[in-house]
């Protein structure tokens, strides 16, 4: 996933030059799937590299700490905005992260 996915912390929901969607042009990464991302990190004890992606994700909120569905290369929130899925993967992120580095000894 990592290496396939991954984008500077950002995650694509898939390639889609593995799974061509027959939609035109390029897809962006997914806020959802990056705070599902951190989780997933966090639960498989890369903790560091939980908290560093997880921190990286909130420079990409507005200022009022708003998601959009997608945010592309450049860094621009684009599709539905404000998305609900977002903020609920940011909101499970948070707390699933907190428990793992109040537990760490």
């Amino acid at each position: 996933m990592d290496a396939e996915l991954v984008s500077d912390s950002l995650v694509y929901r898939y390639d889609p030059n593995a799974s061509p969607d027959g939609l035109p042009g390029n897809e962006s990464t997914f806020t959802m799937c990056t705070f599902w991302y951190v989780q997933a990190l966090a639960q498989s004890g890369r903790l560091d590299d939980a908290r560093l992606t997880f921190e990286k994700m909130l420079t990409y909120s507005t200022h009022l700490g708003l998601y959009s569905e997608e945010i592309a290369p450049t860094g621009e929130q684009i599709g539905n905005f404000p998305q609900a899925f977002s903020h609920l993967s940011l909101i499970s992120a948070a707390v699933r992260l907190d428990q793992l580095l109040d537990a760490r000894p």
